[in-house]
């Protein structure tokens, strides 16, 4: 029995790993696929530091950081995951929120209370193609500036994989992972378009969070978990109980 995750590469190698790592069988059917999208800003902003939500976002814009001059400055962080790309990519100065875009506003009102940033400052928001949340709206309602940049897109995968369908047609997949509403709304497509789709919703779907949940829910899913915080330790944790629960 497998385990199928399908969150996008180069990400998904790793989770591979570390669930392999835990002893499940994976199989991998990224669902969504990473376009990088060209940074241009024409305009002479000075920014005061850069807020991400997305490791995908650093990627984008990774060739263009050093002559940017954006590796002087303060980044943002909206979890762990994030913050390593960051660092890798050469930010020296990486503050780590709780992994979602709520706690990635708090911290950056957190950062204006504590000095670190200028209550008015203006922020450089790198962000993907297709945002679920207006943080740079809310962080504009605090009285930030904030310039939101594209840096990549997330383009929808339209078929699985073949074994991917075999084992759904085999019952030979124990659950599913969800790391975005995006890949999971992708997911249902080409499980609906492959004719697996019963198959892949009757097992239990495990979910980031709970914005994720409800894409799953809202399909038909019989068994839909959400992760106790929006991490990936936590997702897993949350495989596992929907496993022991199958088994039980």
């Amino acid at each position: 029995m497998s385990i199928l995750v399908t969150r996008p590469h180069p990400d998904n190698e790793a989770t591979s790993e570390s669930l392999r790592a835990r002893g499940h069988v994976v199989l991998l059917a990224p669902v969504l696929k990473f376009e990088p999208v060209a940074f241009h800003d024409e305009s002479e902003t000075g920014y005061s530091a850069v807020i991400v939500t997305s490791a995908n976002a650093i990627r984008g814009v990774a060739p263009q950081l050093q002559d940017l001059g954006l590796l002087e400055l303060p980044l943002f962080a909206v979890g762990e995951h994030t913050a390593a790309a960051a660092r890798d990519a050469g930010f020296a100065e990486v503050v780590v929120a709780g992994g979602d875009a709520a706690a990635l506003r708090d911290k950056v009102m957190q950062g204006a209370r504590d000095k670190r940033l200028k209550k008015k400052s203006t922020l450089l928001y790198l962000a993907g193609a297709d945002l679920s949340r207006d943080l740079g709206g809310e962080l504009g309602a605090e009285g930030f500036n904030v310039v939101t940049q594209t840096t990549y897109r997330m383009a929808p995968v339209k078929l699985l994989p073949r074994d991917v369908c075999e084992g759904f047609a085999t019952h030979g997949i124990e659950a599913v992972l969800h790391y975005s509403r995006r890949s999971a709304r992708a997911f249902l497509e080409a499980a609906r378009d492959e004719g697996v789709e019963i198959s892949a919703l009757a097992i239990p779907q495990c979910c980031l969070s709970e914005t994720v949940a409800g894409v799953l829910r809202e399909a038909g899913a019989s068994r839909v978990l959400v992760a106790a915080t929006p991490d990936e330790n936590a997702l897993f944790d949350t495989l596992e109980r929907a496993l022991r629960t199958r088994l039980a």
